[in-house]
């Protein structure tokens, strides 16, 4: 009976590294940006220009900002861009202010954000936009000039998961019944 529960828990473990090995076979490499307003030493404060600090800056659907301020003087308040130009606060679309100051923006749609901090900062330059954009395609790989007698990299990828779907059945098989 013990022989038995263990190779029950061995194929259980091996379905599981054979899903791991096909989830990261199959799911693209994702990666978001998290970016600190104003950088790491400056943050969300008077006395920095926001729009040169975003100009040189990709902002992608799925990245987030973190604001960082003195949060008994400034907060963090989305508007449109009515209001982002004439630093009105009186209707923000998004209050993202927590009170820790330490506030995190997720940027989780393609357009435009507009940033202010009200109680008069925003007249003094704290303000900020940022356009998100989706994600670009990755690279398309070059095509292939060898006229090798070898499989091409791309017959030979279509060999990989069913190897490891093999690879996994013998294992459960040998450990069963040993």
């Amino acid at each position: 009976m013990e022989g038995l529960r263990r190779g029950v828990g061995s194929g259980s473990a091996m379905v599981l590294v054979v899903l791991l090995c096909f989830v990261l076979v199959m799911v693209p490499e994702v990666s978001a940006t998290r970016f600190i307003v104003g950088g790491g030493s400056k943050g969300w404060t008077s006395n920095v220009n926001y729009t040169i600090w975003a100009q040189d800056k990709h902002f992608y659907n799925g990245d987030w900002l973190f604001f960082v301020y003195d949060r008994n003087q400034m907060n963090v308040l989305e508007v449109n861009q009515t209001d982002y130009v004439s630093c009105n606060a009186d209707h923000p679309l998004h209050n993202w202010t927590t009170g820790a100051g330490r506030d995190v923006v997720p940027l989780n749609v393609t357009r435009h954000y507009y940033f202010i901090s009200g109680n008069g900062f925003c007249y003094g330059g704290v303000k900020l936009a940022v356009r998100v954009e989706k994600l670009p395609p990755p690279p398309s790989a070059a095509p292939l000039k060898s006229k090798s007698s070898a499989l091409t990299p791309a017959y030979r990828s279509q060999f990989v998961l069913p190897a490891v779907f093999a690879i996994g059945a013998m294992w459960d098989a040998l450990v069963r019944f040993c």
